[in-house]
């Protein structure tokens, strides 16, 4: 991830970033503070949906990757719009293939995943009122969920540290990552590195 190693990567002042995981995870709200953080416009994924995904979901049916199809397009194109010049998604981007549409579409982003418990999640997701997404469909978005792999490019963090604490972990990772795509954890809960509730 440093610039100064892989020319393919953005300058830091023009990081393209996607913040991904689960629904409850804290996408929205750590996309957004890296958004303030960095200087960058924030895209949240949710305002990309058609009106025909969002209803389905608000019935409790989990998209296909047919629905997610255009979602995932238009995300890509939003990134491909800001790969000069900086910009920060959020974007579930559960699927190893949902995140190649993005990649092929803006090939230097970087994944920030916000991993943690299902339970976590769900309470999080239950406490969330007027939101399309019912807790009902967590279960699914974690089978769904692929990690990332090896060459990927990006980060995983614990959602259950502080917002700040998130944003100051993906800046230390983006300091020291190696080049070639390879991705790493943050620290976890109790000072245990690696770990990703």
């Amino acid at each position: 991830m440093n610039p100064a190693q892989d020319p393919a990567a953005p300058p830091p002042d023009a990081a393209l970033l996607v913040v991904m995981g689960v629904t409850g995870s804290g996408k929205s709200t750590v996309g957004a503070a890296l958004g303030r953080r960095l200087r960058l416009p924030f895209a949240d994924a949710d305002d990309f949906h058609s009106e025909a995904n969002i209803a389905k979901m608000s019935d409790g049916i989990p998209l296909d990757d047919e629905d997610r199809l255009p979602w995932l397009r238009a995300i890509g194109a939003w990134l491909a719009e800001h790969a000069t010049t900086g910009g920060v998604a959020s974007c579930s981007a559960l699927k190893r293939s949902y995140r190649d549409i993005l990649r092929e579409a803006a090939p230097t982003v970087t994944f920030v995943h916000l991993h943690g418990d299902m339970d976590a999640v769900r309470t999080r997701v239950a406490g969330r009122p007027g939101h399309f997404m019912p807790a009902s469909l967590v279960e699914s978005q974690f089978k769904t969920l692929e990690p990332l792999e090896p060459d990927e490019r990006g980060i995983v963090l614990d959602f259950a540290e502080p917002v700040e604490a998130l944003v100051d972990a993906y800046l230390a990772a983006a300091t020291r990552q190696p080049p070639g795509g390879n991705h790493e954890r943050g620290p976890g809960r109790d000072g245990e590195a690696g770990s990703a509730r």
